[in-house]
């Protein structure tokens, strides 16, 4: 059924156990957590699946190792269960990748080095390889390219990495094989209540970003998933004198990352400055053929769709990298740069007569019109965020309890003896798990665009994978404008052309290229 079709057709649904408002990790995991339970749902996605947020992180799946400072043995373990699951249901886009601590001070290898070992041993069976105290030369043999001058040598210990946004289409396409509809461009624009008690309903109000048309879809319970723009959502849903009234959930904090070359640091291993000059934190994580750097931590009050990078953020990324590796690294270095904005929890009250729980890193809260709104948390647990929502749902009674079906692979997960290409190599064909044979049936299988490209692929993504426009393909389906904005601008006409083809529809191709010159920093060092 084509997209347009499936618009249409949401008002012949009827009404729907669940609706989720938001297509990032939190919300498809929702949907899909639910659709499993054999409840039917329907995901709407303002913009394009994990288009926020979500494409946007360090591209690590990780345990929290700041927790260890904490003392909070219990969300350390949690996380390092759920790494090791999400590790297991999508191996062609979730691996193991051993990281390295360089020591310059006597004392840093055996301090860091004794906290990972609790790591290890709170990971247990999910452990992925033990920490290793290195010496010099094991040192320089992991990374290469790490600054040699007063190197004594480093603590290796393993977390996990993947590709985040491709992920996010994983978990579409798994929870509309489990029976949901999930739809991009699909912007809900008011949200009522129609009945409460023991017969809960409410009327979704929903808009067709691409096409133009309106319908309405009727839901026993809507979860509002919608990153850090829920507060917006929550507010919309209340009644105009309680509009502004309840506390925010979201405090905002942006993230910025810069892409290099790999050789700035071959190998690999990813590099970990555990404290900056400034008590942050430097990441330095091989990635898809390129170099990850980052990230800042900065609040800003403001939730733009394209946040630009501070100046002060990229001088420290930039300076702090230089300082980590052999060779200084400029501006004209970077390929690409991006920003990421984080939901962190804000701690609310739920609005009149709501209640409220506050769960590890992230918070769910129902409403008194039934509402329940998810935020903050991490890709790593974006399961346990899932069936936390999902219990909410079954207390406050907006849904029959039913059991977690557990175990499940995500759509195009190879079998555990298939040998698996690592994430940091070139992007490739690999990516596509089982589903190659699918994307080489597609026309134009030997007609490489560029960076790994087929014409294939993007045939691909717009009869699979949901794509509408040039950015889809380009910033999602496959990662160029992450790894080489100028390289996606050379590539934009050609997938333009191919999704015209396919669509008939607008590829957006001038937003895009806009767009690429966001990705690069700007000339005016003081911009």
């Amino acid at each position: 059924m084509k997209r347009t079709e499936l618009f249409e057709s949401l008002p012949d649904l009827g009404v729907v156990d669940l609706a989720v408002v938001g297509g990032g990790a939190t919300g498809l995991g929702v949907a899909l957590d639910a659709a499993l339970r054999g409840f039917s749902v329907v995901l709407l996605e303002s913009h394009d699946f994990a288009s926020g947020t979500s494409s946007r992180s360090t591209k690590l799946l990780h345990g929290g190792v700041r927790y260890l400072a904490q003392g909070n043995l219990s969300l350390v373990r949690e996380a390092l269960a759920e790494r090791a699951t999400v590790l297991r249901i999508a191996p062609h886009l979730a691996q193991p990748l051993p990281f390295v601590m360089p020591s310059y001070r006597w004392w840093q290898t055996p301090f860091y080095g004794l906290g990972l070992k609790l790591y290890d041993l709170l990971a247990g069976s999910a452990g992925l390889g033990r920490t290793e105290f290195l010496s010099l030369e094991e040192t320089l043999q992991a990374l290469p390219g790490v600054q040699p001058n007063g190197l004594r040598g480093g603590v290796k210990y393993w977390d996990g990495q993947f590709d985040d946004a491709r992920l996010a289409l994983a978990l579409a396409r798994s929870a509309e094989a489990a029976g949901a509809r999930v739809l991009n461009y699909a912007e809900v624009t008011a949200v009522r209540q129609i009945s409460g008690g023991d017969n809960p309903l409410s009327s979704l109000d929903v808009t067709d970003r691409r096409g133009g048309t309106n319908a309405v879809v009727q839901a026993r319970c809507v979860v509002n998933a919608t990153g850090v723009w829920v507060d917006a959502l929550r507010d919309r849903t209340q009644p105009p004198a309680s509009q502004g009234a309840a506390s925010r959930m979201v405090s905002p904090s942006q993230g910025v990352h810069v892409v290099v070359d790999r050789d700035f640091l071959p190998g690999g291993h990813a590099l970990l400055v555990p404290k900056t000059r400034d008590g942050r934190v430097l990441f330095a994580v091989p990635w898809l053929g390129k170099l990850v750097l980052g990230t800042t931590d900065t609040p800003r009050s403001d939730l733009p769709r394209e946040p630009d990078a501070f100046v002060e953020e990229l001088n420290f990324i930039l300076g702090e990298a230089s300082k980590a590796l052999s060779r200084p690294v400029r501006r004209e270095d970077i390929r690409s740069l991006w920003v990421g904005l984080r939901p962190l929890v804000a701690a609310p009250e739920a609005a009149e007569g709501g209640t409220k729980v506050l769960s590890r890193e992230h918070t769910v809260v129902v409403d008194a019109n039934g509402l329940v709104t998810v935020t903050g948390g991490k890709w790593t647990t974006y399961r346990a965020m899932a069936v936390d929502v999902l219990e909410r749902c079954f207390s406050s009674r907006l849904l029959p309890a039913r059991a977690e079906v557990a175990g499940k692979v995500l759509l195009g997960a190879e079998a555990s003896s298939s040998p698996i290409t690592p994430l940091y190599a070139e992007p490739g064909i690999h990516l596509y798990g089982t589903e190659v044979p699918q994307v080489l049936a597609c026309p134009g299988s030997d007609v490489v665009l560029g960076a790994g490209l087929t014409e294939a692929m993007v045939r691909y993504a717009t009869r699979f994978e949901y794509a509408q426009t040039v950015e889809d393909v380009l910033a999602r389906r496959w990662r160029v404008l992450f790894l080489d904005a100028a390289e996606a601008a050379r590539l934009a006409p050609q997938v333009a052309s191919i999704l015209v083809e396919e669509l008939g529809s607008d590829p957006e191709l001038a937003h895009f290229q806009v767009l690429c010159n966001h990705y690069l920093p700007s000339k005016d060092a003081s911009s």
